[in-house]
């Protein structure tokens, strides 16, 4: 290994890799051992994602290929088919699976607003898509990062979502004037005078899921406007009094974290995307701050009981916030 395991108190690396969860295992052979996709050792872990663990049982619950009642795909919280995707394609589920691409197509007919394509909580009464009023920042990104790591990256509609982040989503840091007109005409907490946080790292999360050579320009200018908010916030602060944190829960490591954020994802997604800058150090050092004497990291804030399927335990060692962690402190240090 290279110089990055110095930043390590221990190597936690042979308990990452146990079978017990097939997710982290393959994440951690392909992106902390550097193994290839096409090795064997590889195949087996990505094929046990789907026969062992957290992904079957959460298949297990589907019904014609949702997980709630009808149009109950976002206020389901987080039993709906919003938030399954959400935890299928963090756990680098297989799209092609039968149930996923049921599920895939199912959140496409209902949530996406066939006018502007951007995704709702709610369903039209016609069934024709999501309701145009309700199209939401955080969802939409959620949704089309998901679809993405799913395989959807060429689907029409898909791309018509990536569309509507290039076109509306905001990166400004306190408007001076709220933005008028649809859809900054609608809730406060998504489009008021300073964007919502949330909202822009869901976006920014979305298109760094974009294979570099499929990114137009809108998509770039996108990313490099998120990039830089989140930047100007030194990912976790108040970016007009750097003194302060803007949200604590930040600040506690979590895993999944649906519509949610903390430090370490941000992190990841900025590090994924090539970015080392300054206004980064103090997340960074406050992330390896946390690991304990085995060089492991614990879930800090969790939604468990909550899900079809638990993941992991609220204080303890978490293989995910572990995983990553390391992840990012190994290409920093590239």
């Amino acid at each position: 290994m290279a110089d990055w395991t110095k930043l390590l108190k221990a190597d936690p690396t042979s308990w990452l890799l146990e079978e017990s969860n097939p997710s982290v295992r393959y994440l951690t052979l392909v992106h902390i051992l550097d193994r290839k996709e096409t090795s064997a050792e590889v195949k087996r872990a990505k094929a046990d994602i789907l026969r062992a663990g957290v992904v079957p049982r959460i298949l297990s619950r589907q019904n014609k290929g949702s997980w709630n009642g009808p149009g109950r795909f976002y206020r389901d919280k987080y039993k709906g088919t919003v938030w399954q995707l959400l935890m299928l394609a963090e756990h680098e589920a297989d799209g092609a699976n039968r149930k996923i691409a049921a599920a895939c197509e199912y959140i496409l007919r209902c949530s996406q607003d066939p006018e502007s394509h951007g995704f709702s909580y709610d369903q039209r009464a016609d069934e024709t898509g999501g309701r145009h009023g309700e199209v939401i920042p955080c969802l939409t990104g959620n949704m089309v990062w998901s679809l993405v790591k799913l395989g959807f990256l060429g689907d029409e509609r898909v791309r018509k979502g990536i569309g509507w982040i290039t076109r509306y989503q905001r990166f400004d840091d306190g408007a001076t004037e709220k933005p008028a007109g649809w859809p900054y005409d609608r809730y406060e907490m998504c489009w008021g005078r300073h964007s919502c946080h949330l909202g822009v790292v869901k976006a920014l999360k979305a298109l760094s899921a974009i294979p570099k050579r499929q990114r137009n320009v809108g998509i770039n200018r996108s990313i490099a406007n998120a990039c830089e908010y989140l930047l100007a916030h030194h990912i976790y602060k108040r970016s007009h009094d750097l003194s302060k944190v803007s949200k604590p829960g930040w600040l506690r490591l979590q895993f999944p974290l649906m519509y949610q954020t903390d430090i370490l994802e941000i992190a990841d997604i900025l590090v994924d995307l090539g970015i080392r800058d300054e206004r980064m150090s103090d997340a960074l050092e406050l992330i390896r701050s946390k690991q304990d004497e085995q060089g492991r990291w614990r879930l800090e804030s969790s939604l468990n009981g909550r899900f079809w399927a638990s993941i992991e335990r609220k204080g303890m060692p978490s293989k995910w916030i572990t995983y990553r962690a390391i992840k990012v402190l190994k290409r920093i240090s590239e």
